[in-house]
């Protein structure tokens, strides 16, 4: 008898949380030990920066090209940052998913519910919580990468973020890295088991019954 697990429809995960809350290690680690997750690869109409590289840091457009995938509703969300727009193209993303390939998304709330709003069955949304704004403070400071007026504004922005984390799927608070990773691997597992994401469980059923024993 086959063991045949396919076709089925992959997961699109969503991670979203206060900058400095630890999502973005907890995300590289869940890539680095599942090796069929792949990272949703943005568009810009910003210039390279040194060390980057085409198509696999983002996808670089002019603004006109981004302007008619606007027009074309080519997005699965998009957004004004820092002068430039950045964006999720929608087509690589549906084809991942009907092809069974599993895809991250690194974005905030406001991006998660555009998402979620386009793809309400595949969108699975998980908001990681600090274990104080106080910790996460001594986090953005440890870090070293921000001036003491940005840390304050990533504060004072935070509170704005975690006022959505009703809107997501799942919530939990990021006191332990390792506890914090293995309930992230745990929601992704259980997601990749959803029955109507695994398209193959009625042939394999019908296999099963017409078993001779």
């Amino acid at each position: 008898m086959s063991n045949d697990r396919t076709p089925r429809r992959g997961v699109l995960l969503i991670v979203a949380s206060p900058s400095g809350a630890g999502k973005t290690s907890l995300c590289r680690r869940l890539m680095a030990d599942h090796g069929g997750l792949e990272l949703s690869i943005s568009m810009t109409t910003r210039a390279i920066r040194p060390g980057e590289v085409a198509d696999r840091d983002y996808h670089f457009v002019s603004d006109d090209e981004f302007q008619a995938l606007i027009d074309a509703d080519a997005f699965l969300e998009w957004a004004h940052v820092h002068g430039a727009r950045y964006g999720s193209p929608r087509a690589p993303i549906d084809k991942a998913l009907s092809e069974g390939r599993d895809v991250l998304f690194d974005i905030d709330w406001q991006g998660a519910r555009d998402v979620a709003t386009k793809c309400p069955d595949d969108a699975v949304r998980v908001f990681i919580l600090p274990p104080s704004l106080e910790e996460l403070r001594r986090r953005l400071v440890t870090r070293s990468q921000d001036a003491d007026a940005v840390i304050e504004r990533r504060i004072a922005n935070a509170k704005g973020e975690i006022q959505h984390c009703g809107e997501f799927d799942y919530v939990f608070v990021n006191d332990d890295f390792d506890r914090s990773y293995a309930e992230l691997a745990h929601i992704y597992h259980a997601e990749r088991s959803r029955r109507f994401r695994n398209t193959w469980v009625d042939a394999y059923r019908e296999t099963l019954l017409a078993e001779a024993v």
